[in-house]
């Protein structure tokens, strides 16, 4: 499971520029919203918290419930079956870095349902008064739509148990960290690094690579 734990890093630090435009707002406007008189690190530090806290959850109830329908209904090479699924959908992660397919877009469109009922949260949760509020607040925002992550869930399902893929988001959410730490000036600086194209498509390559290799080995255990 070690190199499904280092993908899993690699897709949150390799997609980090997707991470700053879809959630790299919200961060900053964590910072700001900080009093001038309070330090901004506790409470980026405690919204990233609950980020994590909630992909971590995602993977965890995504890890067990898969494993566990599997063992219910017998199905045969039925993680096999899903490991095949997880490659495919890394491979579609380095077409959208590529910039050659964005089919990611329309994969985000399933979590938007879920979020209509919880964005009205975010605003009940504001002001932020302490680094502790920032937790729940970041616990909520962790359910953004976001392509990216769906992809990364895509290895819970395979994990084979629901601590492996608690486990598993963990270190996505530890890739995108970097990143998601970086606000203002700064985050516009690694925002254009991150979008250079040679750099997307050097990611892409990693992945693709990854994506058919993992595909491939799977394959052959049918």
């Amino acid at each position: 499971m070690s190199g499904d734990f280092l993908a899993a890093l690699l897709i949150g630090l390799l997609g980090a520029g997707h991470c700053l435009g879809m959630c790299g707002g919200i961060g900053a406007a964590v910072s700001m919203a900080t009093p001038d008189y309070k330090s901004k690190w506790p409470f980026l530090f405690g919204y990233n918290l609950g980020r994590l806290a909630s992909y971590a959850f995602a993977g965890f109830i995504l890890g067990g419930a898969f494993s566990s329908a599997i063992d219910i209904a017998n199905i045969k090479h039925g993680l096999v079956w899903l490991r095949i699924v997880a490659g495919i959908m890394l491979v579609l992660v380095a077409l959208y870095l590529a910039r050659i397919w964005n089919g990611l877009a329309y994969i985000e469109r399933i979590g938007k349902y879920l979020w209509r009922f919880l964005s009205p949260l975010t605003t009940k949760l504001l002001p932020l008064k302490s680094p502790l509020s920032a937790v729940p607040f970041g616990m909520v925002w962790g359910w953004l739509p976001c392509g990216l992550v769906y992809s990364a869930l895509s290895w819970s399902a395979v994990s084979g148990s629901a601590f492996q893929g608690g486990l598993l988001m963990l270190f996505f959410g530890l890739g995108t960290l970097p990143a998601m730490l970086v606000v203002g000036g700064a985050a516009e600086t690694m925002k254009t690094y991150l979008n250079n194209m040679m750099f997307r498509r050097f990611s892409a390559l990693i992945m693709l690579v990854y994506g058919i290799v993992t595909a491939f080995n799977a394959a052959k255990l049918l």
